[in-house]
């Protein structure tokens, strides 16, 4: 057995620790960075890294994907398609262990609902070409496992944080903003609980389309509130949507305004969130930084 990872970044990596502890402490790690620095650093942590920057075929990947059991991709498509399947087919139709595929993707796929709450079921309408890319690549990966007649399990992704990446470290950065838009909420989801998840759904060969993201849709700037309270700092001011100075793309996050249930995976995987609020969520990453100051 062994697991390739298409983009070993913050969330693989995660479901990479969770695979050890829940499929097989022994279970093989490999996965691609786009730079051969950083496959240096994922040697050095233990994980067989290949250097794949999604341009071009990654030259030295082929043995150890040909030999892999289980294949996670989180790499973001471009304009001209999904990078592994574009550049990498070839090597996975030769993958005669191949058992399972996983395909991180986002819940940005549903586009915007007027704040309701929507499913699986709910069709897709993406507002961005980021979005837009996203389903073209679902598609592109159902086929392709229809095709090799093996179970995929694609997972749509909400706000992800975790140690690292959270609010604290935008609060300490002096980058954390409280911008006020009325009713409007977000999914979110502990990196912790996405390779939970994975990892249990890579054991169970998942197969279907569920959404990965919290119990609790909220206002973003409650999680500032809240994490500034818990740090005991003061919180930044409230600033109106219409005034905040915003990117283009962190603007286009606010034209999605949905809550998205997360009941199928965990009646699929019968089980309930590490993490199923930012409350919890937050508290841990604030404890865990207390603990090692």
């Amino acid at each position: 057995m062994g697991v390739f990872f298409f983009g070993m970044g913050y969330s693989s990596k995660a479901t990479a620790r969770a695979i050890h502890e829940i499929v097989d402490r022994d279970m093989p790690v490999y996965g691609t960075t786009r730079s051969r620095k950083k496959a240096e650093d994922l040697i050095r942590s233990g994980i067989k890294a290949h250097a794949f920057d999604g341009r071009a075929p990654g030259l030295m990947l082929a043995g150890d994907l040909l030999k892999s059991t289980h294949v996670v991709s989180s790499i973001p498509p471009t304009e001209q398609g999904d990078p592994v399947l574009l550049h990498h087919k070839k090597e996975l139709d030769a993958a005669e262990h191949l058992e399972w595929l996983c395909y991180f993707s986002t819940v940005g796929v549903y586009g915007d609902a007027e704040g309701a709450w929507i499913d699986e079921k709910a069709e897709c309408h993406p507002a961005n070409e980021r979005s837009v890319l996203r389903v073209k690549t679902e598609q592109q990966w159902r086929d392709y496992a229809k095709a090799r007649k093996l179970p995929l399990a694609i997972l749509r992704i909400a706000g992800i944080y975790g140690p690292g990446r959270s609010t604290f470290d935008k609060l300490r950065e002096g980058t954390a903003r409280r911008v006020i838009k009325p009713g409007q909420v977000f999914n979110r989801i502990h990196v912790d609980d996405i390779g939970r998840v994975t990892a249990l759904a890579a054991r169970n060969r998942l197969e279907g389309t569920f959404n990965l993201t919290d119990d609790e849709p909220a206002p973003p700037q409650d999680l500032v509130t809240f994490a500034a309270e818990l740090a005991d700092v003061e919180a930044p001011p409230e600033v109106p949507f219409e005034e905040a100075e915003l990117s283009e793309m962190a603007r286009s996050f606010y034209s999605d305004n949905k809550r998205v249930s997360n009941a199928a995976i965990k009646k699929a995987l019968g089980i309930e969130l590490l993490f199923p609020t930012y409350r919890q969520g937050l508290k841990a990453i604030f404890s865990a930084e207390a603990a090692t100051a």
